[in-house]
């Protein structure tokens, strides 16, 4: 799909092919293009797969205005997107959407696989809660299980939504931590981590030359002289 909103006619809420098949109407909403291109092409022949892409989004606007109006079974959302990210996509549809006859569910796609991104999609809506790691045929039967009402995370995440929700104390406020961008995040665990900038390149998206200007006001932001002091850093507050 070349245009990031363009919608597909067909009516919302048909699950099943004359066949009496298994189908799913799905929006993917990501900010990487290639990304998008990606899973369209794995998940999106729909003969084969039983699901069917009749929209794509890359940022919050964006995201809104094709889930309305496509009214989709299940939506495939990043955490973060330009606009507000996934959190603010579930709270606007949610405010829009609150008196449509059939749910639009939400799988979180991303990345991360940190705590914070994880409670915070959770509790604004989203029904499960998969990394990018995840294969193909996984995320498809990940897709119907949201169809079908079911929550569903990768394994390690699943402790993150049940100690989240089985206390009742806030978690605390990290000021140094809060000072990062949500990308400045995402590379600083990654580097954390031990990955390479070509590798945090690839995985993200993203030009190896901005890999390095994140680091470089990671290191700023944090007051930090080299990755080394960042790794022990992120270590110190679990984010690795």
């Amino acid at each position: 799909m070349s245009d990031p909103t363009e919608t597909n006619a067909t009516a919302a809420g048909e699950q099943a092919d004359g066949a009496g098949r298994r189908r799913v109407r799905v929006v993917l909403v990501d900010d990487h293009r290639m990304f998008r291109t990606g899973v369209q092409a794995e998940i999106g022949q729909t003969e084969q797969t039983g699901v069917e892409v009749v929209g794509e989004a890359a940022d919050v606007d964006q995201a809104v205005t094709v889930i309305t109006a496509t009214r989709p079974e299940v939506v495939l959302l990043d955490v973060h997107l330009p606009g507000g990210g996934g959190v603010e996509v579930l709270r606007r549809c949610a405010a829009l959407m609150a008196d449509a006859e059939q749910p639009v569910r939400f799988l979180a796609l991303s990345v991360s696989d940190a705590a914070e991104d994880v409670i915070g999609v959770i509790r604004g809506g989203a029904r499960g809660y998969v990394t990018k790691t995840i294969t193909g045929s996984d995320l498809i039967d990940s897709i119907f299980r949201v169809q079908e009402g079911d929550a569903v995370f990768s394994p390690r995440l699943a402790g993150f939504v049940l100690d989240a929700f089985a206390s009742t104390d806030a978690p605390p406020v990290d000021e140094d931590l809060d000072r990062l961008t949500q990308r400045e995040r995402e590379v600083l665990r990654l580097i954390a981590r031990g990955y390479a900038y070509k590798e945090i390149a690839k995985q993200l998206f993203i030009s190896v030359k901005t890999v390095e200007s994140h680091v470089s006001a990671v290191l700023r932001k944090l007051q930090l002289s080299n990755r080394h002091e960042l790794t022990r850093w992120a270590t110190a507050r679990r984010l690795v």
